[in-house]
């Protein structure tokens, strides 16, 4: 009952705006006449309030960001219906006022053309600022199509679902969030500790893992990263996650941690607890997209591309990376690492040396089609498809498997989820399947294992 009256309510404040914005420009005609003189600065104050609060106030709305989309959404909806309003409206003005009275009906058609334009600033520059779901690509088409007729309908019909479903996600991801923080489902015994993949670094303005820390946390879920350098040989990661893990036993007395690892970070893991002397200090080990048979295109390019070019590339990578805080980065010892070949041998290694204690496990993902991945995804997809088959952007759907438990993700249509949407890269809220939920999900099992 609550819900419908507040749709209601919606409802007659969404007609209450529109109706303010169209009489702006019409209220000329009886000001013309001299009637209703007191109108029009009431309109101009009703115009501003439209302005400065479209549509219903949503208390309900968590974040000012999402407050600002949210307005930003609604005045969009407000300047689409009120110029076709004021359109029909000096339609019919046009047959009972022309020829006679062509000034006013110029005057109040540039009027409304006015007030109309400032609500759609009003509305495009909000949802451009705060929203994060538009993207740069559908920005861009938005920028593109503002003064193409018809088309600019598509992409601001476009522009105000995705925002206004950013809304709505979010919201209920904040409900359903306070429903259960009492719970603290992710307070698992030992602490957290992501590692990124390769040729990433942790940072603090850029998260690796997106928005998933956070919603970890918020439920309350203690983190640490990996801090470890983006490129070196799996056996030298394994070392400096050892050294990491040891650090943080020693800081907080946490005796265990959980490791969460993405990409070449599973390898790096399952390398420092099988031969790194770091399994007594590991309670379990996820893995995320991890390439545990390598990839084949790897091993291809490698071949192909000549010695000069591979040396070149390499360092000029590791050049790179000194400056960002690497202390001795190797990106071909990486790169070789990864490979079918070297991966099969590191395997048989790492199998050899049981994990007794350690509960493992690993996810992985299928991206459906190569347009729907982002740069450089969408690229090397058919590579390697064409060498290893289904992936997601990266690693082969065979080489995800790892543990007692395996998961494997995907979702209907061409979309799918790709290597990097597995660790929210992206931050892209992808239709069918929620990462962040994902992760709470994954770390709330953990919790329940008693880990």
């Amino acid at each position: 009952m609550k819900t419908s009256l507040h749709k209601i309510w919606e409802i007659l404040f969404f007609l209450l705006d529109i109706l303010i914005a169209t009489m702006l420009a019409c209220c000329l005609i009886p000001l013309r006449r001299g009637i209703s003189l007191w109108l029009l600065p009431l309109l101009i104050a009703g115009f501003l309030f439209v302005l400065l609060f479209p549509g219903l106030p949503r208390p309900d709305v968590p974040g000012k960001r999402l407050r600002i989309c949210c307005r930003g959404a609604s005045c969009l909806k407000v300047f689409l219906a009120s110029s076709l309003f004021s359109i029909l409206v000096h339609i019919v003005l046009a047959v009972n006022m022309l020829p006679e009275q062509w000034q006013l009906w110029i005057c109040s058609a540039l009027i409304c053309f006015l007030a109309d334009a400032v609500l759609f600033w009003a509305g495009m520059l909000r949802v451009y600022a705060a929203s994060v779901q538009l993207g740069i690509r559908t920005r861009a088409i938005g920028a593109a199509c503002g003064m193409i007729p018809v088309a600019n309908l598509f992409a601001l019909r476009t522009i105000i679902r995705t925002v206004s479903d950013e809304v709505a996600f979010e919201t209920e991801k904040d409900r359903l969030n306070q429903s259960r923080a009492s719970r603290q489902i992710c307070r698992t015994r030992y602490p957290l500790l992501l590692v990124h993949g390769v040729f990433f670094r942790d940072s603090s303005l850029i998260n690796y893992w997106g928005r998933i820390p956070k919603e970890l946390e918020r439920n309350g879920a203690v983190i640490y990263y990996g801090n470890h350098q983006s490129a070196a040989s799996i056996a030298d990661s394994a070392a400096e996650l050892t050294m990491r893990i040891r650090q943080i036993i020693q800081e907080t007395g946490c005796e265990k941690v959980n490791i969460i690892a993405h990409s070449k970070g599973g390898l790096d893991c399952r390398y420092a607890a099988a031969l790194g002397g770091a399994a007594p200090l590991i309670a379990s080990i996820t893995t995320i997209n991890t390439p545990h048979q390598g990839c084949g295109f790897a091993d291809y390019l490698l071949e192909k591309i000549p010695s000069a070019v591979q040396e070149r590339l390499a360092s000029t990578y590791n050049a790179a990376l000194r400056k960002l805080g690497d202390e001795c980065p190797d990106f071909m010892a990486a790169v070789r690492d990864l490979t079918a070949s070297r991966c099969q041998e590191l395997s048989l290694d790492m199998d050899s040396v049981p994990l007794d204690g350690i509960f493992c496990q690993s996810a992985g993902s299928q991206l459906n089609h190569a347009f729907c991945g982002k740069f450089p995804l969408n690229f090397t997809y058919p590579l390697v498809k064409y060498f290893d088959g289904p992936n997601d952007g990266l690693v082969a759907e065979p080489s995800f498997h790892w543990g007692e438990r395996y998961q494997f993700l995907t979702v209907d249509g061409k979309r799918g989820i790709s290597h990097g949407d597995m660790v929210d890269l992206n931050r892209e809220n992808i239709p069918g399947f929620d990462v962040r939920e994902f992760y709470v999900q994954l770390v709330a099992d953990l919790k329940q294992r008693g880990l």
